[in-house]
Order: C-alpha cells, then sequence, then structure tokens
C-alpha cells in the first residue's frame, strides 16, 4: 500500500434548528471561508434536532474549503467517555486536514450528564447510548444533510474513524450506511454488531496494538470503565477483519506489506498487514502493533498513560488513513 507523506480550535456556534435556512448556511459558510483565508483554524460548532434530542458537531475546514470545490469528508469519533472537542486535539488531524484537503468532523455522542462521559450505540456497546437505544446512524445521516447545506462536501468521499468506542462506531457505520461512508480507519477498537449484513462491500484499514489493555485485541472481557463497574465484551480483532475479508472477496489470510521498529530502547513495533486483492477494488488492511497502548498513534504523547498505556509515535494514524482513504470513493 502506497504511503505518502492539536492545534487549539476557534470555536463558533451556530442557533439550533431543525431546518438550516439558507440565510444561516450563508453566515456558516462565511465564517467558515473567512476563517481559512484569514489561515486560522476554525472549528465551527453547529447543533441539529435528532432523535428527540439537540445533537451537536464540530467541523473544521481546510483552507482549500476557500474555493468553493465540493471536499471529502473524515468522521472522526471520540472514545468512550469522550467528546468530540477532546478527540480534535487529542488525535491532532486539524493539521492533516489542512495539508491534504478535506474536512474533519468532530460529532459529540450522548450523555446522562450533559456534554460529559459521552458514548456511542455501537451495537454492542456503549454506556447510555447502548442502553437507550440512541439512533447514531441516523444522527450521522442527519448530520451530513446538515453539513451539506453549508458547505460543499463530495458525497462519493466520506470516511469513519475513531478511538476505542468510536471506532466501533465507525464499524456500525461501515455495516448499516454503506450507501453513506466510502472505507473506515477504526483505532483501538473492534466491531461489536450483533447481526452482521452489510450493504455492499467495504475497505477498512484498522489500527491496534496486541497490548492494548482497554480493547482486547484477542478478546474477552476488558477492565471496568474508569470510576464505573461497567465492563464491555470485545471481538478478537483478527476474527473481526476476517469476517469482512470473507464478505469482501479477499483471501483468507493477510499478506505482510510492511514492518517497522520503534525508537531504540523500547519494544514498540508496527506491522501493516494486508488482504488483497478483492471483490470491487476494495481492500482490508491491519495496522498490528506491540509495545503501545490503547491510543491513537501519533496523537498527543503520555495522555492518561496510567490508564491508556504508553502512547506512539512509530506510525502517524492521521497520514496512514489519509494514505489508505482516497484510494476508494462510493459511485456517483
Amino acid at each position: 500500500m502506497l504511503r505518502p507523506y492539536p492545534i487549539p480550535a476557534t470555536s463558533l456556534t451556530i442557533p439550533a434548528s431543525r431546518a438550516v435556512t439558507a440565510l444561516a448556511a450563508l453566515v456558516a459558510l462565511a465564517a467558515f471561508v473567512s476563517a481559512c483565508r484569514r489561515g486560522q483554524t476554525a472549528s465551527i460548532r453547529h447543533e441539529i434536532e435528532h432523535g428527540g434530542r439537540t445533537r451537536a458537531y464540530y467541523v473544521h475546514l481546510p483552507p482549500d474549503s476557500a474555493n468553493g470545490k465540493p471536499l471529502p469528508v473524515v468522521l472522526n469519533f471520540h472514545g468512550g467517555g469522550g467528546d468530540a472537542q477532546g478527540q480534535e486535539r487529542y488525535s491532532g488531524m486539524d493539521a492533516v486536514a489542512d495539508e491534504e484537503g478535506f474536512i474533519a468532523v468532530y460529532p459529540d455522542g450522548t450523555g446522562r450528564f450533559g456534554e460529559r462521559l459521552l458514548t456511542w450505540n455501537a451495537g454492542g456497546c456503549c454506556g447510555s447510548a447502548q442502553d437507550e437505544a440512541v439512533d447514531d446512524v441516523g444522527f450521522v445521516r442527519a448530520l451530513i444533510a446538515d453539513l451539506s447545506a453549508v458547505t460543499p462536501i463530495d458525497r462519493s468521499r466520506i470516511y469513519a474513524t475513531g478511538l476505542s468506542n468510536g471506532a466501533m462506531m465507525s464499524y456500525r457505520l461501515g455495516a448499516e450506511a454503506g450507501d453513506l461512508i466510502a472505507a473506515i480507519a477504526p483505532v483501538a477498537g473492534a466491531m461489536t454488531l450483533e447481526s452482521f449484513a452489510p450493504a455492499r462491500p467495504l475497505s477498512i484499514l484498522h489500527i491496534h496494538s496486541v497490548d492494548d489493555p482497554r480493547a482486547l485485541y484477542d478478546g474477552g472481557i476488558g477492565p471496568p470503565f474508569p470510576l464505573t463497574n461497567r465492563r464491555v465484551e470485545h471481538q478478537p480483532v483478527e476474527s473481526v477483519l476476517a469476517q469482512w475479508a470473507t464478505f469482501d472477496g479477499c483471501p483468507s489470510e493477510p499478506a505482510e506489506a510492511e514492518r517497522m521498529e520503534g525508537p531504540p530502547g523500547t519494544d514498540q513495533t508496527a506491522t501493516l498487514w494486508v488482504y488483497s486483492p478483492c471483490s470491487d477494488g476494495v481492500e482490508v488492511a491491519l495496522w498490528k502493533l506491540t509495545g503501545v497502548g490503547h491510543v491513537w498513534p501519533g496523537g498527543a504523547p503520555d495522555y492518561l498513560k496510567r490508564i491508556l498505556g504508553p502512547s506512539t509515535s512509530i506510525i502517524d494514524a492521521n497520514r496512514e488513513m489519509w494514505a489508505f482513504f482516497p484510494r476508494f470513493a462510493l459511485p456517483r
């Protein structure tokens, strides 16, 4: 697989409404473009009504948005207990979005404590979103409709990624919204769907450490969620990918495509395994890491190290997924 080679955000709030008016759309777009032309990093908060709830998401537009051309979109979902702005800061995706010219979108999950301790209903996980059967797939569809009303997007190139519970959410979108999502890149979280019936083959780049202390690589019951007694049943990463590889018409065994060693004195490694060729030009790939925790590779270093384990820069998750995503698009 060919591979080319956290910024503080300015927030604006667009009032919640059931339908984005033409005037509101123009105001929002003007704010986007103005910020981009001034070379500023703009993170714009939008609110929409969906499923009887006010839902929020944050949008980062690259400088390329100033020319009005439809741009690809990457949906970046926070982990369980996190939030959109925290994921924006931690993952550091905005910098790559600016370089490569895609729109980075950070949605907020839901929770019982306002804007704190948010989760996603990823099927078999997690928290109150799962307990209350929140329609997060429907929310994402509404989000994309709302986003397209305020800035031009390329509907054939909408991608999903996320960390932990957010990774699980990206899998659910890939399986249940294949008409919307062109490819996914889950990080440190496997699929947790109760039923598996995707509408079409899907390209997947999964990133995960065998030494992840929370989303267990080989599957099983993970440790309690911090400050709770709640635990999650994780699916084995390689079993999930084998399931998708079979559905996608890929070889039953992956081939090693690349291997990297970490800095001297560490036990960190990164090995790229690829299932290819597959049906319909799709691909399933795995960056299998060792010596690394429950983290976003290339993200903010040593974040909650006692809980999540060692960080790493052996690969940069943002750059790896953007080397992967543009090769796949939905039919126009």
